[in-house]
């Protein structure tokens, strides 16, 4: 199975080649030796274990998607070295382990110094860790009994719930499908919008994939004047953070699917909550126009007044934030105090389940919030039996306890990155937002690693200490902590 990844990452980079060959950018040398590097180890690990039993249980599941992403991460880092684009293997690790996850955390100071098929490369790490999260929601994960993931997965166009099935393929194949077609359709938007052929390629799989990264060093406020192409990104950032079985079963003309569905609802609820509250605060107490550093410098005429203003960018980063696409139109963190926690407790909600987008999932918020409720009817009629219902469908007591263990593991794995960041010498803020970002693959954060900052300023175990935090959120945490179990080794 490594070898497979190897040799599928390998292609990619053949292809960011081409690329470089087409710009003349000066890093062809370099990726193209990644690439063939890549392809050549993967075709040695295929033929060494050709005579091995391929059979998949739970625990090599468990293990193909933990050491699948490593593995990638480590192999993606390549053309970054090879190069000298990222010469510090930590940092090209660090950047490439921020791709893949989705996160859009970056090291980098001067992006549009960078050679363009470099640039390419970053987005496509973005593009294939999207589609590799919506297999991993859609077929694996409930495989792998990761609670909250089963909720869904019987109305998922393919996937058994009790054993691998052919009809797995069948689902990846149209879930791709549909992810490529929307990849396609955002770039073709954006160009007709005014954005450059390049810029619109990488910054549609960056949003498809809700990662983040861009071409720009001022990322999408690069744009504020162009206040089209920031609506085209949010409306396909909301549609990333969407349930893709959702959105597949919307393209099957089954627009039913989303009336009735619990996370959807709430979902789309909580933006436009969020988005008011938040557009009343900076229409009239922020100025929206005064950003920091680089942003500082972009002018945005107010083409349809303050209020428009306010109200896109407060849409846009709460559809940044909520999605953990992470993009930046405005440095939201001088909005005022009341919208610095705000955006900071909505780190910790993610979008749905099933989607690109990382963080705890709605799914789970409901299903605790539902089942905390039901514990004041439980506690007057303690006999009475009071199953917590999702979509007009009760939910079994293991998965309501799974995801509570979920929320709690995440809360001490929380607690725990923010005081390893504290020791490492960073300040309170900073300390919390990195721990959130992290985690939830949000990418901006707070303090020094504010929206207009980026993650240079980490010492290198920092660097390690978040890649870390950023593969256990993208994995949905048990599927890398388990391993690290005794029980998870033992034969019996």
């Amino acid at each position: 199975m490594m070898g497979v990844l190897l040799i599928f990452n390998g292609g990619f980079m053949l292809f960011s080649a081409l690329i470089s060959w087409y710009f003349k950018d000066g890093a062809l040398q370099g990726i193209l030796f990644s690439g063939i590097m890549t392809i050549a180890i993967g075709i040695l690990l295929q033929f060494f274990t050709k005579g091995f039993k391929k059979q998949i249980k739970k625990r090599e599941g468990y293990l193909i998607v933990t050491l699948g992403w490593i593995t990638m991460s480590l192999s993606g880092a390549m053309p970054y070295i090879f190069t000298d684009a990222i010469p510090s293997f930590t940092n090209a690790f660090f950047e490439t382990t921020s791709g893949y996850t989705t996160t859009g955390a970056s090291i980098l100071n001067d992006i549009e110094a960078m050679p363009k098929s470099l640039l390419f490369w970053r987005s496509t790490t973005h593009w294939i860790g999207g589609m590799g999260i919506i297999v991993l929601a859609i077929a694996i994960l409930p495989l792998l009994g990761i609670g909250g993931m089963q909720l869904f997965a019987a109305e998922a166009p393919g996937p058994s719930s009790d054993k691998l099935h052919p009809r797995i393929t069948d689902t990846a194949k149209r879930l791709w499908y549909l992810y490529l077609g929307l990849t396609l359709l955002e770039a073709v938007l954006l160009k007709i919008a005014g954005m450059g052929y390049f810029d619109a390629i990488n910054h549609a799989m960056s949003t498809l994939s809700t990662g983040g990264f861009s071409t720009k060093n001022a990322n999408v406020a690069h744009w504020n004047n162009q206040p089209l192409i920031q609506y085209i990104i949010l409306f396909f950032m909301f549609i990333a953070g969407t349930n893709f079985v959702l959105s597949y079963f919307a393209f099957k003309g089954k627009f039913n699917k989303f009336l009735h569905d619990e996370e959807f609802k709430y979902y789309a609820l909580t933006v436009v909550l969020i988005t008011v509250i938040s557009t009343l605060v900076v229409y009239n107490y922020a100025e929206v126009t005064k950003y920091a550093t680089e942003i500082q410098q972009i002018t945005h005429p107010m083409i349809y007044g303050a209020f428009e203003s306010s109200f896109r960018h407060s849409l846009f980063q709460v559809l940044a934030v909520i999605t953990t696409t992470g993009f930046v139109s405005a440095d939201f963190t001088i909005w005022s105090p009341f919208l610095t926690v705000l955006f900071f407790l909505m780190m910790f909600l993610g979008a749905s389940a099933g989607s690109t987008a990382g963080g705890v999932k709605f799914v789970r918020h409901i299903i605790m919030i539902k089942n905390g409720f039901l514990e004041f009817k439980r506690t007057i009629h303690p006999n009475a039996i009071i199953p917590v219902r999702y979509n007009n469908k009760s939910v079994t007591r293991g998965i309501v306890f799974n995801i509570m263990a979920f929320f709690i593991l995440y809360l001490i794995i929380f607690a725990i990155g923010a005081s390893v960041f504290s020791f490492l010498g960073l300040d309170f803020i900073t300390s919390m937002g990195a721990a959130a970002s992290s985690l939830g693959n949000v990418g901006p954060a707070f303090g020094a690693l504010s929206p207009v900052n980026n993650y240079e300023i980490l010492p290198p175990f920092g660097k390690w200490w978040a890649s870390f935090l950023m593969l256990l959120g993208r994995l949905e945490l048990f599927t890398v902590i388990i391993i690290f179990t005794p029980y998870f080794w033992r034969n019996n």
